[in-house]
């Protein structure tokens, strides 16, 4: 036995297969950490519930006893595996004694179970795979519901019992019907374009401390903050596509070649998760204006506004952000450390 086990993942929702994996942790280990992933980002049609509703769901399916054996904990994406790891690591050494026995407890699935072998001082514990649940295939059935008998039902034979009533009361929120509207609105998206890989292009462009967002007019993301970007033309270079984009939804009046002599770095984005479109590979542009005074800007074409928002103000709206906008903001501008 170990003197603590780890399970990660995002539980987005809570099933029957998490449950046999917390299951095999507890054997493991007399205290078990339960990180949950995809922490303090945006509601969205694949990320539905808070880390804190997540941890809450979670709790309601242990005893008293096994309550006080299991911490949850948060972490957040960074779509950068190091330092993904590396927050992992540091918030397990917040948790643990020093010297103690470490058991890492997790599936080997498919390319996506690739992150449990980033932590090879700790002792990977293997577990079988409890039937073919997924929960891509829950929140299928959930926010396509129709008809609550039958989708209990389904959700019965692949959920603790506790959590069906969870999921019955929270269909009453405001939160449901709007991430509804956008799995729908993904479901046509993908019919008609399939699910990529497609190429992208973002600008992030900085002046006197304040940073270029875009609001989202549509689905998906609608009503939260980006960066300006889009889909790179057949016949268009990467720099091109960039500031075509930016000048589409911003009404930014400058010229290409400005842009092109203030280009401070490029950087390619590709974890296979960051998009809920499907696999999407973006080419992120850093425009650096310096300390001069705002450029007027207006929201246009799939933009609701535009606005220059303060630096200092960006990591208080972390959780308002569309699909991994605010990481790639992170890495230009260092917002966590």
């Amino acid at each position: 036995r170990f003197d603590v086990a780890i399970l990660i993942g995002r539980f987005q929702p809570f099933h029957k297969a998490h449950a046999a994996l917390l299951a095999k942790a507890l054997e493991a280990a007399e205290q078990v950490i339960v990180l949950l992933g995809s922490a303090h980002a945006a509601r969205n049609a694949k990320n539905p519930f808070t880390w804190e509703e997540r941890a809450a769901m979670i709790g309601a399916t242990l005893d008293e006893a096994t309550q006080s054996r299991v911490r949850l904990l948060p972490i957040r994406d960074y779509y950068d595996d190091r330092r993904w790891g590396a927050a992992v690591v540091a918030a397990v050494q917040t948790a643990v004694a020093p010297g103690a026995r470490i058991a890492l407890v997790g599936h080997l699935k498919d390319a996506s179970s690739h992150y449990l072998q980033r932590f090879p001082r700790w002792q990977f514990v293997a577990a079988p795979q409890f039937d073919a649940i997924d929960a891509t295939s829950l929140r299928q059935i959930y926010f396509e519901s129709e008809d609550w008998a039958a989708t209990q039902a389904l959700l019965g034979g692949l959920m603790p019992a506790s959590l069906v009533h969870y999921l019955k009361g929270w269909m009453r929120l405001p939160h449901y019907e709007h991430l509804r509207s956008e799995h729908w609105a993904l479901e046509e998206k993908r019919r008609i374009w399939g699910s990529g890989p497609f190429v992208t292009v973002d600008a992030v462009v900085t002046a006197a401390a304040h940073v270029l967002l875009v609001e989202r007019a549509d689905a998906p993301g609608k009503g939260l903050w980006a960066v300006p970007g889009g889909f790179l033309e057949a016949r268009e270079r990467v720099l091109q596509g960039a500031i075509r984009e930016l000048r589409e939804e911003t009404g930014l009046a400058l010229l290409d070649s400005t842009l092109e002599g203030v280009l401070k770095d490029v950087v390619v984005f590709d974890h296979p998760d960051r998009s809920l479109r499907g696999r999407t590979i973006t080419h992120a542009h850093w425009f650096d204006l310096g300390d001069c005074r705002l450029p007027e800007v207006a929201g246009a074409d799939d933009a609701a506004q535009a606005a220059w928002i303060p630096i200092a103000e960006l990591k208080a709206m972390e959780s308002r952000f569309f699909e991994d906008h605010f990481n790639m903001l992170d890495h230009f501008l260092s917002l966590h450390p």
